[in-house]
Parts: structure tokens; C-alpha cells; sequence
């Protein structure tokens, strides 16, 4: 009876240890958790969102060190207008509060826009499926303008428009969350 609780308990931490590992390891690597992101405020969807407050986004470990240069706030699209302002981390590199420099437009709908390539503090890449949970949607060439030949139909190559960091070996370029002032 003792040796049978002793199997299932290893074999629940074994499988609770696995789903908190990252699943593509190449040989050699040792497991290690990969960051997601556990909050956004405002909320994926939420509408009549006060322009004045910030946004915040808390991760499920520290992040590594200029990761907000991953992290954009668009008006109306992906593709729209950067919102200008500032990102300060909390101490432990959790939180990220980004603050626009002036009041977000009244009645206008504004695109919080992730990497793929943010990574936390031990350097992982983050997992984007936590995101998809909280209503984020993976960013397709399509919603970033770019033809099957990778120009932009302004004639901008695609890759690169956004700066190094903005598409993923998978070809998508991150991830989106949309909500809308009051």
C-alpha cells in the first residue's frame, strides 16, 4: 500500500514537473521554464477602458533586461500609429507598466502587441498559448500588410519592418490584445 502512494506521488510530480518544462529541447539542454504571461490589464476585449490609466502586464518570471522593446501599443490595428510613452519594470522584472505620453484618443480601439522573442531572465523564450487563453490573438503576415512574397503592399520589406525581434521561426509575428477607450 506504501510503495503504491509513493509510485503515484513520483509519478504526479514527474508529470507536473513536465508540463511546466519547455517541450523542445534540443539534445544536451536541460529543462527549464519557459516565461508566459499571467495578466494584462486592460483586458483582451475590454471595452470603455479609462485613455488616462497605463497598461500593465505581468509575466510568470522575470523578464530579461530590454524586453519592453518588445512590447508595442498600436492605434487601431497592428499596423497602426506606436503609441509613444514609457515602460518601467517592477523590481522583480514581472510587471511591466507601460504609461503613454499623452491620454489615449476617447471612443478608439488600441493593440497591445507581443514578440515572439521576449524571452525571461534565464533566456527562454516566452510561451505565447497562455496569451491565446486570455483572448490574444498570433499575429499572421496578412494582419502585418505582407504579400505570400514577404513586401509589404507599400512596397517595405516585412521582416525587418518592425525592427529584429517581430517574427518567429513559425512565421507569425507575436501576438495581439485589443481593447477600447471610453
Amino acid at each position: 500500500m506504501f510503495r503504491r502512494s509513493l509510485t503515484i506521488s513520483f509519478a504526479t510530480t514527474a508529470l507536473l514537473l513536465g508540463a511546466c518544462t519547455n517541450n523542445t529541447l534540443a539534445p544536451g539542454e536541460t529543462a527549464t521554464l519557459a516565461p508566459a504571461l499571467a495578466s494584462l490589464s486592460p483586458a483582451a476585449g475590454a471595452a470603455s477602458v479609462d485613455p488616462t490609466k497605463p497598461i500593465t502586464l505581468t509575466f510568470t518570471m522575470s523578464m530579461m533586461s530590454g524586453m519592453e522593446m518588445l512590447v508595442v501599443v498600436h492605434e487601431g490595428t497592428v499596423t497602426g500609429a506606436q503609441v509613444v510613452g514609457t515602460s518601467v519594470w517592477s523590481i522583480d522584472r514581472k510587471t511591466m507598466t507601460f504609461t503613454p505620453s499623452s491620454t489615449l484618443k476617447a471612443q478608439s480601439m488600441y493593440v497591445v502587441h507581443l514578440s515572439p522573442n521576449l524571452q525571461g531572465a534565464n533566456g527562454t523564450m516566452i510561451n505565447m498559448m497562455s496569451g491565446s487563453t486570455m483572448g490574444g490573438r498570433s499575429v499572421t503576415s496578412g494582419m502585418m500588410g505582407l504579400t505570400a512574397g514577404g513586401i509589404m503592399m507599400n512596397g517595405q520589406l516585412g521582416p525587418g519592418m518592425m525592427g529584429t525581434g517581430w517574427q518567429a521561426s513559425n512565421g507569425t509575428y507575436g501576438m495581439v490584445f485589443t481593447f477600447t477607450t471610453a
